[in-house]
């Protein structure tokens, strides 16, 4: 007998610009492919909670990710740098509050608008 089992795996909604500019980017121009990784890990976790903010302590984001702690600390720092995660929120040593920013979409929204 064999027995098959079906996982339902949760579909992420991705804005086609960051898979079409800020991967290319990121990866290719900053050549930072582990900052592409963490903002991923950010906004599906931010789509999951349906805000832009998360709760997600450093910790959590290298077990998700598969990245060694240094490296998310520095692609963090450049996402802030780039304006993708909000430079205002203060990390802390438990789980701190990143807001996960999507500058293109408020642009967007603007040149629509005007």
């Amino acid at each position: 007998m064999v027995a098959i089992a079906l996982i339902a795996m949760k579909r992420y909604a991705i804005d086609a610009y960051v898979i079409d500019v800020l991967m290319a980017d990121l990866v290719g121009h900053d050549r930072t492919p582990a900052a592409f990784v963490v903002y991923l890990c950010l906004a599906c976790a931010a789509e999951r909670k349906g805000s832009a903010s998360v709760a997600m302590s450093l910790q959590e984001i290298v077990v998700r990710t598969g990245l060694a702690k240094s490296t998310v600390q520095t692609a963090i720092r450049h996402l802030k740098r780039r304006g993708l995660l909000d430079a205002s929120v203060t990390a802390t040593t438990d789980a701190p509050v990143r807001r996960v920013a999507s500058p293109w979409i408020e642009r967007r929204a603007r040149r629509d608008a005007g």
